[in-house]
């Protein structure tokens, strides 16, 4: 990777997206494990089906099946009620014309049955079958061997994530053990002399170190194993120490603040002694002072210290690289049109994710609501909304009931 810190002007989004997913690794260490312990986990290994779901024809109704061929257009049909096919106790015998079977929804369809009757359309008149209602076609109310399913079907593509509904259907084809990729681990740490952890009295000048808690809760969610090496002190020595420990320890090593250009930042000079820097300040906002880079045995994402930029740069960023160390494949952000109903204050020069509220009038028109001031310290802009505005790099001001471009969170902050 080249070092583009001390190159003009600031690297567009786009390119520092591509640059950071190019020099990201698929993992490598796969492991074998049942499927109650594969919620969030990602497939090393397509699922193919082994089985037809359903396994057989069976009925959609509670009802009777027979032949189609055995009603025709005469009054008064009349069918034999021979035999019952119940869920996990099949009909086993034969049926002829002018015969039916009682069935239960699910149950398998008998040898010689095309049609099933609700029965709602039914009465039993002395044994016999009568109808109130004739279906109108063959195979009515049956649902057909591999209708959802077929045996050899690949269901699940390699680098799926695996969710609960997919755990579900796994079970349903009989899989007890999915190969999944390991874990990523990601060390997670804070720099400032002026942070101190909640509980902590507070001394003047000093905050409450909040970057670290978010974060470790959105990583959380993506199924990682965390360690958390806590505030590092602005001492040069101390945050070098703290990038060896979590290189050795971790695959991925996040850091909130130091990234910046003041005197006592010096996470970017550590970065470039023990490692190598693939780029520093990006055109977006928030979050310029975003550096991505590979330490000897790990990748490094360095976000900012103010909460809006260092989780926006997390969301936009860091996720797409972990997420394709845990073996799934990028996806780009969906986005769609909506009406600004409020007006948008903006320079050109940097895209631009302001956080916003979408929401639908009664004519099914998306309109976005701005959250408010959208520092880059006010976390509050964040937890109130849904998705981003995003406004292109050499877009300027936007006037109320003007269209912009709306990106929904995918995953959720709050």
């Amino acid at each position: 990777m080249s070092d583009c810190c001390s190159a003009p002007g600031l690297m567009p989004f786009e390119t520092a997206l591509n640059q950071l997913l190019a020099n990201v690794q698929a993992p490598k260490k796969i492991q074998l494990i049942a499927i109650e312990d594969c919620l969030d986990r990602v497939l090393a290994s397509a699922i193919v089906s082994p089985i037809f779901v359903p396994p057989n024809d069976n009925s959609a109704m509670d009802g009777y099946a027979f032949s189609f061929a055995s009603i025709n257009d005469t009054e008064n049909i009349a069918l034999d009620i021979v035999g019952r096919s119940f869920a996990g106790e099949p009909f086993t015998g034969k049926t002829e014309l002018g015969q039916c079977i009682r069935i239960m929804t699910g149950a398998k369809m008998p040898d010689c049955c095309d049609t099933v009757v609700m029965q709602e359309n039914t009465k039993v008149v002395d044994g016999k079958l009568t109808f109130t209602k004739l279906p109108t076609e063959r195979f009515s109310n049956v649902r057909n061997k591999g209708e959802d399913i077929s045996c050899g079907q690949t269901v699940f593509k390699q680098g799926h994530k695996l969710a609960a509904i997919d755990i579900g259907l796994l079970a349903s084809l009989g899989v007890a053990n999915v190969e999944v990729y390991a874990p990523v681990t990601v060390a997670l740490l804070s720099t400032g002399d002026e942070l101190r952890t909640p509980g902590e009295r507070l001394g003047d000048g000093d905050i409450f170190e909040s970057n670290r808690f978010a974060l470790n809760a959105l990583l959380q969610r993506l199924n990682v194993n965390v360690i958390d090496l806590g505030i590092i002190r602005d001492d040069k020595q101390a945050i070098r120490e703290a990038f060896i420990r979590a290189d050795k320890e971790a695959d991925v090593v996040i850091s909130s603040g130091g990234v910046s250009v003041g005197e006592a930042d010096y996470t970017k000079d550590i970065l470039t002694e023990l490692g190598e820097i693939g780029f520093w300040k990006i055109a977006m906002k928030p979050g310029k002072p975003f550096a991505f880079g590979k330490l000897p045995n790990s990748i490094f994402f360095g976000l900012p210290g103010n909460p809006v930029s260092a989780l926006v740069t997390f969301y936009k960023l860091a996720i797409p690289g972990i997420e394709k160390m845990q073996g799934m494949p990028f996806k780009p952000a969906a986005k769609f049109s909506a009406i600004s109903t409020t007006k948008l204050k903006k320079s050109p020069g940097r895209m631009d994710f302001q956080r916003a509220v979408v929401s639908y009038d009664e004519q099914g028109v998306a309109r976005v609501t701005s959250t408010g001031t959208q520092g880059s310290g006010v976390l509050t802009s964040l937890g109130k909304a849904n998705c981003f505005i995003v406004l292109d790099s050499e877009q300027g001001s936007v006037a109320e009931g003007e269209k912009v471009f709306v990106e929904p969170f995918a995953f959720a902050f709050q």
